[in-house]
């Protein structure tokens, strides 16, 4: 049997520098012969990746204002992406290392794949899991890309938006030539590896299943997938193999984080608890984000404030169910001084690698959980907005509120229509939960006030709660076409100036893809400036 030998070169390295003037004379040293099922098993540990998403869409997104020039709290970094910009500046969670470490994911589970085939393949070796694993690793890791590096997947426009190349085989080039190809393209492949994935899921072989992609965690991940796809009764069918006959089981545990002592690092460590039902899939990342959405001045000239709070998000949409801040089982959090202001709900630790403990140097890090019981099943209420079954959707909202907040009142579809209806739409200077919704084709929302319209901007309100300071409202933002105002906040706490707007069909909703990655002639994303700049 023929053994594969790995070399440690990744997509991104190859695609960062084949276009200096040399790059390897020789294939490198560091190699590993992945030859048994336990090297299969070990090396789908780097099939996660490193760095996440969540700094860079959650200040992209509208979860953020400035708080002005008194507020120096802010780099070079955080300015461009908060503004939309191409991102020139290094740092550990720039586009620059979400692409690099994604692409490095993608190889090592290629690699596992490639390793199994040459053993024998699946029915010979019975690494049926270990397949399964490797190719949801490959199709999450893609959709991240896609999602963050390209325009939101719509039908009518897919088969022509940029997408990402999609890698499918282990590199063996010195200087490889990739294509974007679609982002229809990118939807399918992914669709594909999860059809071959899910029937072989499994997490006998697991240490800690919540690092894996293990069963719930592969569903919640395919019900995410469909309803971004637009594929609404898929969503639903894999939500419901996520949360069962009981969901309210796979929900966070709300009153026992409220009985808690209320200092930061006791929430935020049960917060990412393993043992937790609602912690679906738990992932690590170099990460500053317990930092930047946790009682610290970093990056706290963008932050969400006591306005976006009772405008826009926590403290707001529970006058939905006739409430205020103290509905909340555990309330929003305030960290304010100076020129500072965060109302937050406290999620992610800030956790510190050493790297010299004498320096005292490192790298910021965290744990968040990627899928969540309390996700799926607004996700699946989504779902059923979008294809009718209001009754249904109902059954869920009411459900997540009453696990998060205290003596809710019962809400009908009704009572939902009317309160929307009484909400004006959110402006520049005059936020409200209430924003204009633009959403995909296949999304036959009828008219804004309407029963379907007024769900949708409940079901987005909730989501936006749910997953405060963990980046996914930006993904919201783009599948409905959200506009955004960016406005400076005055030291009195209220918008001052509008100062940049984030059009439908913007084209910088797509981050631009690394300047390295360009230099190596993949072709880079189209963000021409739109006509009100």
């Amino acid at each position: 049997m023929k053994k594969k030998i790995i070399y440690f070169i990744s997509l991104v390295t190859l695609l960062s520098v084949v276009s200096c003037d040399k790059f390897l004379d020789r294939m490198p040293d560091n190699r590993a012969t992945i030859d048994t099922q336990e090297k299969v098993q070990a090396l789908l540990v780097s099939a996660y990746p490193g760095t996440d998403y969540m700094l860079l869409t959650e200040f992209m997104s509208d979860n953020v204002d400035d708080y002005g020039k008194n507020n120096p709290y802010t780099d070079r970094f955080i300015d461009q992406v908060y503004a939309w910009q191409d991102v020139t500046e290094t740092d550990n969670e720039d586009p620059n290392h979400l692409w690099e470490n994604s692409y490095i994911a993608i190889a090592a589970a290629n690699q596992a794949l490639q390793a199994i085939e040459e053993m024998g393949g699946v029915e010979t070796t019975g690494m049926y899991a270990e397949m399964a694993e490797a190719l949801l690793c490959r199709a999450y890791n893609h959709f991240i890309l896609v999602n963050v590096f390209a325009m939101q997947y719509n039908a009518l426009t897919a088969d022509t938006d940029q997408g990402i190349p999609y890698i499918e085989e282990p590199e063996t080039l010195l200087n490889p030539q990739y294509k974007r190809g679609t982002v229809a393209e990118v939807y399918a492949k992914i669709n594909r590896d999860i059809q071959a994935a899910l029937p072989y899921v499994s997490e006998t072989y697991y240490t800690v299943p919540k690092y894996h992609f293990n069963t719930k965690a592969a569903y919640a991940f395919a019900a995410r997938f469909y309803l971004y796809y637009e594929q609404y009764e898929k969503s639903v069918e894999y939500a419901n193999k996520v949360l069962g006959s009981a969901p309210k089981s796979l929900l966070r545990d709300w009153t026992a984080q409220a009985a808690m002592t209320q200092d930061y690092e006791p929430i935020v460590n049960h917060y990412i608890d393993v043992t937790l039902n609602c912690n679906l899939l738990l992932m690590t990342a170099y990460s500053k984000m317990g930092l930047a959405f946790g009682p610290y001045r970093v990056y706290s000239k963008y932050a969400h404030g006591d306005y976006l709070a009772n405008r826009e998000t926590g403290i707001a949409i529970t006058s939905l169910w006739g409430g205020s801040n103290n509905t909340y089982h555990m309330s929003m959090k305030v960290y304010s001084a100076t020129n500072l202001d965060k109302t937050i709900f406290w999620k992610l630790p800030y956790l510190f690698e050493y790297t010299d403990p004498v320096a005292r140097i490192g790298y910021y890090r965290t744990v968040y959980p990627a899928f969540s019981g309390d996700m799926v099943l607004l996700e699946r209420a989504e779902a059923n907005i979008i294809l009718g079954n209001f009754d249904t959707a109902v059954d869920d909202i009411n459900l997540w509120i009453r696990n998060i907040a205290q003596s809710p009142v019962e809400l009908t579809k009704e009572r939902i229509q009317s309160h929307f209806n009484n909400v004006s739409y959110s402006t520049w200077n005059q936020s409200t939960v209430k924003k204009h919704l633009n959403p995909a084709a296949s999304v036959e929302m009828g008219e804004e006030g309407g029963l379907k319209e007024c769900m949708l901007q409940c079901i987005l309100a909730l989501k936006r709660v749910e997953s405060l300071g963990q980046g996914l409202r930006w993904f919201d933002v783009k599948r409905y076409d959200i506009e955004i105002q960016r406005r400076t906040i005055s030291p009195a706490g209220i918008p001052e100036k509008m100062t940049d707007i984030l059009l439908k069909r913007d084209m910088r909703r797509a981050v631009q893809i690394p300047p390295k990655v360009r230099d190596a002639n993949l072709e880079p994303t189209l963000r021409e400036t739109p006509v009100n700049q």
